[in-house]
């Protein structure tokens, strides 16, 4: 396993990515706060200042550590670690293509969408 470096503990805290990037620190969460409480203080620390890379040093060290002592957390970190790499790699990009004649609908182009609403009344109607 590669360490975990604070500029994807960063990315994943400050949501980059969209709903995937939420996704992923919502997952570390719940790897953190499974067994020993090892790196829970940093992981509430990050998540209080998402941008501070001091905080994501900490948190890295602390995961490392973790890591090297359970093998079993070390299986789940590097499952979550790939996962991360997606969104900093922009790797699983979306390639669109709209064919087949004229389109009478709405065609959305795009990743990681969340709250679309499609034929809703326009908010002033509401």
């Amino acid at each position: 396993m590669d360490p975990i470096s604070a500029s994807l503990l960063v990315a994943a805290a400050t949501g980059a990515g969209g709903e995937m990037g939420r996704q992923l620190w919502s997952a570390l969460r719940g790897l953190v706060r499974t067994g020993p409480a090892t790196g829970e203080a940093e992981l509430t620390a990050l998540s209080e200042d998402p941008q501070d890379m001091e905080r994501a040093r900490a948190l890295s060290a602390a995961l490392n550590r973790r890591a090297e002592q359970d093998p079993s957390f070390r299986a789940h970190l590097t499952h979550w670690q790939q996962q991360a790499h997606l969104l900093r790699t922009g790797d699983g990009d979306t390639h669109n293509t709209v064919s087949g004649g004229t389109q009478s609908g709405p065609v959305v182009q795009g990743r990681d969408f969340s709250g679309i609403t499609f034929n809703a009344p326009p908010p002033g109607d509401r």
